[in-house]
């Protein structure tokens, strides 16, 4: 198969108002949300979810946190380098970062503790232990930020395995942040 990149007049008819809309958000058409087009159910559920979660309790930068440990774990390239851009546009220092990048533990230990809850849901497949979730807690997290790293996993995994499914290429404004060594040579 190959995943065909949509443009707004290219794309299926239900998909170009989104389409659309992201163009004038971002000003061009990510390569991702030109597979995603496609289909016009993916494309309207990616962007649901996505917009919903602009009102959750999770700081831009939390939200990065969990948008990149996700990305790295699945090992999505090109997710990988949009939300590194999108995570130094939040503040997140270059020492985090890197230590996301490197799957290491986080030097800063409020964060360090939402990205080991992302990480035992993933592992876990849902089941985290009760440990876990008391170690969150006590890090200052509420059982809505659980329900939130679950929302964005859910997102994240859709755009993690498209991009891998679909092969999906690096915009150029992503070029600087590759950071997903297995995806690169895979591709």
């Amino acid at each position: 198969m190959r995943f065909k990149i949509h443009t707004s007049f290219t794309a299926p008819q239900d998909s170009r108002r989104i389409l659309k809309e992201i163009e004038e958000k971002y000003g061009f058409l990510p390569n991702f949300f030109g597979v995603l087009a496609e289909s016009p159910a993916a494309v309207q559920s990616y962007t649901a979810v996505s917009d919903a979660l602009q009102h959750c309790m999770l700081t831009p930068v939390e939200q990065q946190i969990v948008a990149l440990t996700i990305s790295v774990t699945t090992d999505c390239a090109y997710c990988v380098a949009d939300h590194s851009i999108l995570a130094q546009k939040m503040g997140v220092t270059e020492k985090v970062l890197s230590e996301l990048r490197a799957q290491k533990p986080l030097s800063d230990k409020k964060l360090n503790a939402l990205r080991t809850l992302v990480l035992s849901v993933m592992n876990h497949r849902g089941w985290v232990p009760n440990d876990d979730l008391e170690q969150f807690a006590k890090a200052g997290y509420t059982e809505r930020h659980v329900l939130e790293v679950i929302t964005f996993l859910a997102l994240k995994i859709m755009s993690n395995y498209v991009n891998q499914v679909a092969k999906t290429p690096l915009d150029s404004r992503l070029a600087s942040q590759v950071g997903s060594p297995k995806a690169i040579t895979s591709a």
